[in-house]
């Protein structure tokens, strides 16, 4: 009996929400505060649809997630935290 060594992978957990599709294209809403921790800390954050990211990219260059806009815009006014 011969025993094989597998070379070493680099193992990275599916912190995504689902099937990725659509999400990696969009710019998505969550708490503003936690966005912030994680810029800092490299936490993954939640947003309104779901999708679990650690936010690392310009928001303004990607059209704004249609889930979350719908789901953001059906929050009664200061639910937001603003």
């Amino acid at each position: 009996m011969s025993t094989k060594i597998l070379p070493e992978s680099e193992v990275r957990p599916n912190l995504s929400h689902g099937d990725e599709g659509d999400h990696e294209r969009f710019s998505h809403y969550a708490d503003k505060n936690k966005i912030t921790e994680s810029l800092v800390t490299g936490t993954p954050i939640r947003a309104l649809c779901g999708k679990v990211w650690v936010p690392s990219r310009d928001p303004k260059k990607y059209p704004v997630c249609p889930e979350c806009k719908e789901i953001y815009e059906g929050l009664p006014k200061g639910a937001s935290g603003e």
